[in-house]
Order: structure tokens, then sequence, then C-alpha cells
């Protein structure tokens, strides 16, 4: 296990008064596991991830680290054992590829910030496993959307983290792209050992590729397994609001209603 919540509450504060999104959660990551988070809009998956990834402080209870609180690590250490993707848009231009992934080395580097052989290695290994070895020397600026996500997951897998956690990484992608990302996230688990956390709102390719899913609804509702558990546990049937989609157990898929005539 790396990552493990221990009766944790999510929320933020509006004025003085607290809102709770979440309370209680237990769950954990695994080493080597691929999980995806899934949920609607307004349920709280991005409040979640930043209070596991120790960026906002939770309102009660701990998220643990192999063991040790992350909210009391030093940001140092917790950088050397986690990184971050998040959903806004590379901002970073006038560099490279390499140069940016170079960026994920600097919790193992000196006051300097000096690379050293053990860091070259390092970049260019997450360079070839993401497929983003042709990209090295092409500026920022020139990427495709696809080619930066790989780009700045290669730097993440840089920081030779034992937890990476992305939040919509694919969501500017078409979907042969979206397919490619997951798919190669999912083979990162395998080849590191990794605990891999994604947040999408692609929960069909999720049911396809993720080892275990995260699940949260409206309301603080709260639900972990993997596909086929809660696919039979019946915990999507009621996932998103209204009554355009409904879930088909069956196939394990969303579908449309039948549509008037």
């Amino acid at each position: 296990m790396a990552i493990a919540l221990d009766g944790l509450s999510t929320g933020f504060f509006e004025g003085k008064a607290r809102r709770i999104l979440h309370a209680d959660l237990k769950g954990t990551l695994a080493a080597g596991e691929f999980t995806v988070l899934v949920g609607p809009n307004g349920a709280g998956k991005s409040t979640l991830l930043r209070t596991l990834s120790g960026l906002q402080a939770p309102m009660a209870g701990a998220v643990t680290l192999d063991a040790e609180d992350i909210h009391q690590m030093a940001p140092r250490t917790r950088a050397r054992k986690l990184a971050i993707v998040l959903t806004q848009q590379i901002k970073t231009w006038g560099v490279t590829a390499r140069q940016l992934v170079a960026l994920g080395r600097h919790p193992h580097t000196g006051p300097m910030g000096t690379l050293g052989r053990r860091d070259h290695e390092a970049i260019d290994h997450a360079l070839v496993a993401t497929g983003s070895n042709d990209l090295a020397h092409r500026q920022i600026a020139e990427l495709s959307d696809g080619e930066r996500q790989r780009v700045m997951v290669a730097r993440a897998l840089a920081q030779e983290p034992r937890v990476m956690v992305l939040d919509e990484v694919t969501a500017f992608l078409d979907l042969p792209h979206r397919v490619d990302i997951l798919l190669m996230l999912r083979r990162l688990t395998r080849q590191t050992g990794c605990a891999l956390l994604l947040s999408t709102h692609d929960l069909d390719l999720a049911m396809k590729t993720a080892d275990r899913l995260w699940v949260v609804k409206p309301g603080g509702r709260f639900a972990a397994g993997t596909p086929a558990e809660l696919t039979s546990n019946g915990v999507f049937d009621d996932l998103f609001p209204g009554d355009g989609l409904v879930f088909d157990r069956e196939r394990a898929e969303f579908r449309l209603r039948d549509l008037p005539a």
C-alpha cells in the first residue's frame, strides 16, 4: 500500500463556515495499480485530489503515504514521493520538452539544481517510457495537446515517485489520444510499480482500463472497488442525475435512453 485515507474529510471554508464535501473516507492506493477517480461535475473530485496530494488541508482525518501523514511532510520530501499533474494547460513556454521533463528532478538535486548522471538517466528513461523521446528538443509551444500531456507525464515520471496523481489530463484530447494516454498510464504502473490515480470524465474508458475505481457522488457518497464489483453493486445506476443516460449493467456502459419518436 502506498496511500491510505484514514477517516478523511475534505471541503473548504465559506467565510467562517466549513463546507464538507466528503466525510470519513477510507480507501487505499496500492503500488503497481491504476486507479481512476470518476464522478459528475460538482462532486468534489478536484478537492479530493488536492487534499490527497497535500496541496489542501483536510477538514478531518489524514492521508498517509508509506504510513506517514502527507500533510506533515516537508515539501521536498513529499515531492520525492508524490508527483502531480493538474488540469491546467501548460504555460511554460520558451523551453524544450526535455528541459520541462528535467524540472521533475528538482526534488533530487542540490541547492544549485545541478543535474548529475543519475538525473539525466532518469530524464532519458521518462522520455522513452512515455513515447516522448522524439519530442525532446522541440519547443513546448510547438507541441499538440496530446504531445504536451505526454511530456507532463514524463516530467512527473522523472521524479521517480511512489505515487502519481493526475487531474483530467485527457480533458483536451480527442478519443484516440485519450485511449493512448490511458493505456500508457496503465502500462507505466506495471513498469514502475508506482500507485497511479487519475481523475477523468471518461467513465467508459475507465471501466475498460482501470484496476480499481474510486467513485464520488453528490452528497459526499464514495465507493471504491474493481469495475466489475461496482457494476454488480449498482454504484453507477444513479451516478449522473437526469433522465438522458442509463447505465447498462450487462454491457457495463452508459447509453442514451430511448428517444421519443
